[in-house]
């Protein structure tokens, strides 16, 4: 297993989580043992927004005497009271629940509270108006709830509530579908989800992602909005070549699905490789580095995604984004302008101009 830090909250987050989904839909045992095995695997973070009541049960069997080890987010508006998922922005049921979450989970504290569900500017109101924002800030302030998140599809909302100060962890869908303008989330341009990452990456806020598969739509080509199935691990590969991300939340129903997340750290970086993407690649996305390093191995031993991304992210605002490209082995000076990564990319990027271009910026 692989990890990434929280730079505002410090935790240690394995960047392959656990997204509950359906897992409600499988016998206790099945799911119990599944979330062990996932346990066992290095996986220790996990998203309670589920479809159904009885995830909460299970993953109390399963990690009760483990719990100090894992890392939950739990949603204040998510509501359970008919068995199945629904949402709510009523204090006294969001005041239910949390507490019904708790007992259910066999433990007294969560790791991060979450702003559930906030796709409007009439929803963050609705929050603030019913006194569930101040719940949730009372119970950090009693140390029950350890730090707050924000989960949202809407790039816009999201930069409303960051401007509040208070969020240290986003719950954002990102996928090639969303990030390209194609899907139901797929909200804001590509452009514009682009920035609100750097902006994460830059204030050291995690971004942990949901619907990493577009709902499963991406996997398959009769789904799929650009008329080809992508793999799992395309998809995961892509996703955590995004700035800010720390974790990303594919959906398990048993067994078997933790055992194939599990097999992304064993797949040849062949099988990662989502360069595929630029066979049907938008205009407004032509031209703009994604960090894919489909244009590996250069020549000269630079890692033309790193140094693109550090440049970006400079160019956000990230204030440590000099320094990390500075400790590169290989600087954009390096570049001998060959022109292997030009004919490579799939993206139609210059990198031998950018190249250039960088190194002027840093100096180096």
């Amino acid at each position: 297993m692989e990890y990434r830090v929280n730079k505002k909250t410090g935790d240690k987050i394995s960047v392959i989580g656990l997204g509950t989904g359906y897992i409600c839909d499988a016998s206790e045992r099945e799911a119990v043992e599944a979330l062990r095995l996932a346990y066992e695997g290095g996986i220790n973070f996990a998203d309670l927004a589920t479809a159904g009541a009885k995830t909460f049960a299970y993953y109390g069997k399963a990690f009760s005497d483990v719990r100090r080890s894992m890392l939950y987010q739990l949603h204040f508006g998510a509501n359970y009271e008919t068995g199945e998922y629904g949402w709510t922005t009523e204090l006294d049921k969001v005041k239910g629940q949390v507490h019904w979450m708790l007992k259910e989970l066999k433990t007294d504290y969560i790791d991060y509270g979450f702003i559930h569900c906030l796709d409007g500017a009439g929803d963050w109101e609705a929050y603030q108006r019913n006194g569930v924002l101040q719940y949730l800030l009372d119970m950090k302030g009693q140390g029950v709830v350890r730090h707050i998140g924000l989960s949202t599809h809407t790039p816009a909302l999201a930069n409303l509530v960051l401007d509040s100060g208070i969020v240290e962890q986003l719950m954002f869908s990102i996928n090639p579908g969303y990030d390209y303008r194609q899907g139901e989330y797929a909200k804001g341009s590509m452009d514009e989800r682009m920035r609100l990452y750097r902006r994460c990456e830059a204030e050291g806020i995690g971004i942990s992602v949901m619907k990493p598969f577009s709902g499963g739509q991406l996997l398959d080509g009769k789904t799929s909005p650009f008329g080809k199935g992508l793999t799992r691990y395309q998809c995961i590969q892509y996703v955590l070549d995004k700035p800010g991300v720390v974790t990303v939340l594919p959906g398990i129903r048993g067994r078997e699905d933790v055992r194939q997340l599990l097999g992304f750290f064993e797949a040849p970086l062949k099988e990662r490789d989502y360069g595929i993407l630029g066979t049907f690649t938008p205009k407004e996305a032509v031209g703009a580095c994604v960090y894919c390093n489909h244009c590996q191995p250069c020549p000269f031993g630079l890692n033309v995604g790193l140094i693109n991304k550090y440049y970006d992210l400079a160019g956000a605002g990230d204030s440590m984004a000099a320094d990390h490209y500075r400790k590169l082995e290989k600087h954009a000076s390096d570049c001998a302008g060959c022109g292997h990564c030009d004919r490579r990319c799939p993206f139609h990027v210059e990198q031998s101009g950018r190249m250039k271009e960088i190194a002027a910026y840093f100096g180096v």
